[in-house]
């Protein structure tokens, strides 16, 4: 034992051979001093509420004894499930069954509106794209009547330039008066 600055009294107990044998034996296999296993003992003892003077009673008592505990504990516990258990068991059974059939129910509302919101949404936009055609129609033959007014602008051009070079040559060739009066009064 330490001594931890108190002044510890010590007492001596006799035991017999038989008993010393067996406090040895403690003391090995747990490695403690005999002072130790003693006080271990008797603490042991007044924890456990053990009267030293009763014989202890044989296992199959022993065994009987936890046997008839355990048989009365799982009584409670059919008791308590019979009672509170099974039920809450069949109360949430039976709510999860509501609860199925409610979301079910809302599922199928949910999914007929999601359709209905879908046809509106393509009717609107099958009509966007007739309108878009029509217009994609519009600009296709106004660029067709445009190209064929750029051809007719390509050939009156193209005469044009034809007869300018012809007055050109003829001015070269001095068919053509180049000094013209010019009326600046005009």
């Amino acid at each position: 034992m330490q001594n931890t600055g108190k002044k510890t009294i010590f007492t001596t107990v006799s035991i017999d051979k038989e008993t010393s044998g067996l406090v040895d034996k403690i003391c090995k296999r747990y490695s403690l001093k005999k002072s130790e296993v003693v006080k271990l003992a008797f603490r042991y003892i007044d924890k456990a509420s053990i009267n030293p003077a009763e014989a202890p009673e044989s296992v199959k008592s022993e065994l009987a004894k936890i046997n008839k505990r355990q048989d009365d504990i799982i009584r409670f516990i059919r008791n308590y499930e019979e009672k509170e258990l099974n039920p809450m068991i069949r109360a949430t059974n039976s709510i999860a069954v509501r609860f199925d059939g409610i979301v079910k129910t809302l599922e199928t509302l949910v999914l007929s509106q999601l359709e209905k919101n879908q046809e509106k949404h393509n009717v609107v936009l099958q009509k966007i794209s007739d309108t878009l055609t029509q217009h994609a129609d519009v600009i296709n033959e106004q660029g067709k009547q445009i190209g064929s007014l750029r051809q007719l602008q390509k050939k009156d051009n193209t005469k044009l330039l034809k007869l300018i070079n012809l007055y050109s040559d003829l001015a070269a060739c001095g068919v053509m008066d180049g000094k013209r009066k010019v009326d600046v009064n005009k």
